[in-house]
């Protein structure tokens, strides 16, 4: 899983996760409390380049590990991007990774519908960085997994489709990262994908920062901050 969070803090926020998730099936529910959700999900919000993803896929590993395999799972926001062909049909292509170049009420559906189903496995999309594009089934929720770990920049964001999500959220944590670990974070990812320094910088400048900020207003509406603290993310890279 790497080494951007500290081995022995790990452990900890696993069983933070996995606490709720107990709590969440416990079976003493005041009567007046119907429906409850059949699965616990817990949101990981934060901005580009804070390493929700990193975070939420060491969750899951760790989880699994201690509890079995199929016990915890992952979907990610990123899954929900629109195609390049959509993009350019609503002039969004040099917005890729805002808030409107996402399937907002796609994204809520599928997260209300994990919450509620465990009588078969349901199939979870991601985004290819290879081919920039959106894939479909790249994870599954086993009908075993009491727990699912989801991740994006805008899951406490207060707008319509974004809060729908929400509801179908136990709770959600925020993920705090330096601006100057971010940035750097995020020009790698541009390389890695095939643009040269100068226009990685400048996607960074005007996409990314710019979204990052408006994730940043979401951090007051969080259940919890994971601080880079928490995590030790000095020891990255060595």
């Amino acid at each position: 899983m790497g080494d951007l969070f500290a081995r022995t803090q790990l452990p900890a926020l696993a069983a933070d996760a996995w606490a709720l998730a107990t709590a969440h099936g416990r079976s003493d529910t005041p009567p007046q409390v119907e429906a409850r959700p059949a699965r616990c999900v817990l949101g990981i919000a934060g901005a580009p380049g804070a390493g929700k993803s990193t975070l939420a896929r060491a969750l899951v590993a760790a989880l699994e590990e201690r509890h079995g395999a199929g016990t915890a799972a992952y979907l990610p926001l990123d899954g929900f991007h629109l195609s390049h062909t959509q993009l350019q049909r609503l002039g969004l292509t040099d917005r890729k990774g805002s808030a409107p170049s996402f399937d907002v009420w796609g994204y809520a559906a599928l997260v209300h519908r994990v919450s509620q189903e465990r009588q078969h496995d349901v199939y979870v999309p991601d985004y290819d960085r290879t081919l920039h594009e959106p894939v479909a089934a790249r994870h599954v929720v086993r009908p075993t997994a009491g727990l699912v770990i989801t991740e994006g920049n805008y899951l406490a964001c207060d707008a319509p489709g974004w809060r729908d999500a929400r509801r179908s959220m136990a709770a959600v944590w925020y993920l705090e990262a330096p601006d100057e670990v971010r940035e750097t974070r995020l020009v790698e990812r541009q390389l890695a994908g095939g643009r040269d320094a100068a226009h990685a910088r400048a996607w960074v400048a005007g996409n990314d920062q710019p979204n990052g900020e408006q994730v940043k207003e979401s951090r007051r509406l969080c259940d919890r901050i994971v601080s880079p603290v928490d995590m030790d993310v000095t020891k990255r890279r060595g």
